[in-house]
């Protein structure tokens, strides 16, 4: 017979403790720790289901993996070259930055696919449809569905067979198997796992939002981010127009690349020069002011740095940087003098 369990477990990091703890001794985060039930089930040997056959590396057949282009340069371009079929890709970002209007796009423009399922767990299938008219996103490719139920979107993808599926997001969705509410921990891992399963098994190329905490880290424990094959950070400030997207996990690519887009009012829009982006405006000939080349991946950037020096009543001057490895400055300074 099945017994519960009681267990504390961290929301910021996954630490699992037998009872209620103050301050993680984890992540050191205070107040997180909220009370979930296992149910300890007994395990049935299924006998022959369970035996496995291992495989000479040498008759392993070695092929190029398959891509689709999402149909935008950017997003390749931090991919690698596209989406890899039965890939899970984990999207972070702040809320409202744009996550997904970028994944409304991105259905939009793969032309690849003929058949992309939208799951959404935070909005109406209306809702998303009046977002998606101002993107002009109305491929009839696109098939759009309100559900959080782990289950029942396995159910219904199993019966579509897509190309693409995105999740939105990753928080809302709970099993079945699992009595603690959606968003936690063991929630998360669970239904992480079982969508990695599928889409190894089926090909099935699945994008997940994730949500942020407050320190910029994706919400959920840690391995969140180590179960999945892609984890990309969607990044920038929500009072300005442009943003960075950049992969900090790619098992099929480079993690050195970035992307970089502008929201205007008919969506994201990619940005080919980011150089004249970043210059324009830009007085000649004032001092204090330089050029530099940085680069970001293969592609050369120019950037423009500014100090400023003012008169200090200290006996010891201080120097600041903001955007800028303060420790890197000191040493180069020590190089100069």
């Amino acid at each position: 017979m099945a017994k519960n369990k009681s267990i504390f477990v961290c929301q910021e990091c996954g630490y699992e403790s037998s009872g209620w703890m103050g301050k993680c001794p984890a992540c050191s985060q205070w107040n997180t720790f909220v009370e979930e039930l296992h149910e300890n089930q007994v395990k049935i040997s299924t006998g022959g289901a369970l035996d496995i056959k291992p495989v000479s590396i040498s008759e392993i057949l070695i092929e190029s993996e398959e891509r689709d282009s999402t149909g935008i340069k950017e997003m390749d371009r931090v991919l690698g070259g596209g989406l890899v079929r039965g890939s899970l890709v984990l999207v972070g970002g702040d809320p409202g930055i744009g996550k997904s209007t970028l994944l409304l796009q991105i259905c939009e423009s793969m032309k690849s696919v003929k058949k992309i399922i939208y799951v959404s767990g935070e909005e109406s299938v209306r809702q998303i449809k009046l977002r998606a008219s101002r993107l002009n996103v109305n491929r009839s490719q696109i098939l759009m569905v309100s559900a959080t139920n782990y289950e029942a979107i396995v159910r219904m993808m199993e019966a579509e067979h897509p190309g693409l599926v995105v999740i939105d997001s990753i928080q809302t969705m709970y099993s079945d198997a699992l009595s603690s509410a959606p968003g936690s921990v063991s929630q998360v891992r669970e239904v992480t796992a079982g969508l990695m399963k599928l889409a190894k098994s089926t090909g099935i190329t699945i994008l997940i939002v994730g949500h942020v905490t407050k320190e910029g880290a994706i919400a959920g424990p840690r391995v969140l981010e180590h179960m999945v094959d892609t984890v990309l950070y969607f990044e920038g400030d929500r009072h300005l127009s442009f943003r960075i997207l950049r992969a900090v996990k790619n098992r099929f690519g480079s993690t050195n690349e970035i992307g970089i887009f502008e929201m205007r009012d008919s969506g994201l829009e990619e940005v080919e020069n980011p150089s004249s982006m970043m210059l324009s405006g830009r007085q000649e000939n004032v001092p204090g002011s330089v050029v530099v080349s940085s680069l970001e991946g293969t592609r050369p950037m120019l950037v423009e740095i500014q100090a400023l020096v003012c008169a200090t009543n200290f006996g010891v001057p201080r120097r600041m940087a903001t955007g800028l490895d303060y420790n890197r400055i000191t040493m180069l300074m020590a190089v100069l003098e």
